[in-house]
């Protein structure tokens, strides 16, 4: 893989991630929940849904399903249009 495939992989999934994390926040205003109601109802701490909303940290798949739950959601793998 040269240096121009891998950065465009990156972005790909950077992109991905982003569009993800967009996708939960507005979920969750959606239900009406605040960030201290979904962590309470996922057993998480707040602090840790904060953190991945502003994308400082990357959640690992079991905190997102954690999370999604009490919204009524969970994950799909779905094929990436080209």
């Amino acid at each position: 893989m040269n240096s121009k495939e891998f950065i465009n992989k990156e972005k790909l999934l950077s992109d991905l991630e982003y569009q993800l994390i967009s996708d939960l926040i507005k979920v969750r205003k959606d239900s009406n929940y605040t960030q201290k109601q979904l962590a309470e109802e996922a057993n998480i701490i707040r602090e840790s849904i904060a953190k991945i909303e502003k994308q400082v940290v990357s959640p690992q798949v079991s905190t997102l399903i954690k999370i999604l739950e009490p919204l009524g959601y969970t994950l799909k793998i779905e094929k990436i249009e080209k």
